[in-house]
């Protein structure tokens, strides 16, 4: 009887050890992919990687985003700048990340339409590596700008200066950007003598303007307006469709004349692609609240573009549309990089 009662309970233990080894696989298995869902994401801190250096207007707008997005998610939201090389540094950077959730990248055009063009050999592609969230604001795009000194205050006077001191140099913040593809057009129908000068940032440009070793920059809309008012510097043109609303006074291209400068700078914010659906949703509509708050909304019209949070399928259409657009913007201002 003894030994027909040891081996039930030695039985019943392994049964018991059995229930209870299955029951640890089976929770440290839903714990495991708890973040996958909706409700279980995000369970750590989340990193948004900005487009541009620190302390950049895309750097700023990304911190304004975390700050929301802390509030409503009660997770860290770290900005994480990786700047370099057009954006193409932060792009890959989200690109190799994770498809999980946890990297974000809030950019201009340039990495998904401006680099793929101008590079025949990127270590991302924007096509295939990126889940697209939310196209967050449009704008005017760059302005032109020149110092407050200049002998020109519109295209027509810059056109007519140009005539008579050819070889003006203008700056922007990197190769390949939508300034530099700007100027370049610029060169090529109206100005031949132009000659683009890349710096890291817009700020040392405008450094160099100011103090004369440098005729004209670009600057974002913002930017510009801040440093027209403190008389630093004048704005000769906006490119666009319609005027910037903190630049009202000041004439697009297309007023003064000059065409093909009516393309529309863009914001979006992607993550890696593969990540699993119910996170990309609560991203979208986390994105899309934020972007309703006072905060954001300030920031984004501060820097001359003009809110707008929409849905990932409507911003994977305007992409697509940007880069024929684009692509024919590259191929007039006869732009090429090699890699």
């Amino acid at each position: 009887m003894s030994c027909i009662r040891l081996g039930w309970q030695a039985r019943a233990g392994v049964a018991a050890r059995g229930l209870a080894a299955a029951a640890l696989v089976l929770f440290s298995a839903a714990a495991h992919a708890q973040p996958s869902g909706a409700n279980g994401f995000p369970a750590r801190p989340v990193r948004i990687i900005p487009y541009g250096p620190g302390g950049s207007p895309i750097d700023l707008l990304a911190r304004a985003y975390a700050e929301q997005l802390r509030q409503a998610w009660g997770q860290p939201v770290v900005v994480d700048p990786k700047p370099g090389a057009s954006g193409i540094l932060a792009a890959d950077a989200v690109a190799k990340a994770p498809p999980d959730g946890y990297t974000l990248l809030i950019t201009l055009q340039t990495t998904h339409i401006n680099n793929p063009i101008l590079h025949d050999k990127l270590p991302y592609d924007a096509a295939r590596d990126f889940q697209p969230l939310s196209q967050l604001a449009i704008g005017s795009g760059p302005v032109l700008v020149a110092a407050a000194s200049a002998p020109y205050s519109n295209l027509a006077e810059l056109a007519d200066y140009a005539k008579r001191h050819p070889s003006l140099t203008y700056g922007t913040w990197g190769t390949g950007t939508i300034a530099h593809l700007f100027g370049e057009l610029l060169r090529h129908e109206a100005i031949p003598g132009l000659i683009h000068v890349p710096y890291k940032t817009e700020s040392i440009a405008h450094q160099d303007m100011e103090a004369g070793r440098l005729d004209l920059a670009w600057a974002n809309p913002g930017t510009a307006r801040n440093m027209s008012q403190a008389g630093k510097m004048k704005v000769l043109g906006v490119p666009g469709r319609q005027r910037a609303p903190i630049l009202a006074a000041v004439p697009t291209f297309l007023e003064q004349g000059f065409k093909g400068f009516e393309l529309e700078g863009w914001i979006g914010a992607y993550a890696p692609a593969g990540i699993p659906p119910a996170v990309r949703d609560k991203l979208v509509a986390s994105l899309q609240a934020a972007t309703r708050t006072d905060d954001v909304r300030t920031r984004i019209v501060d820097i001359g573009f003009q809110p707008v949070a929409n849905r990932p399928d409507e911003f994977t259409a305007n992409a697509r549309a940007d880069y024929a657009r684009f692509k024919q913007l590259v191929d007039a201002a006869g732009v090429t990089l090699k890699n």
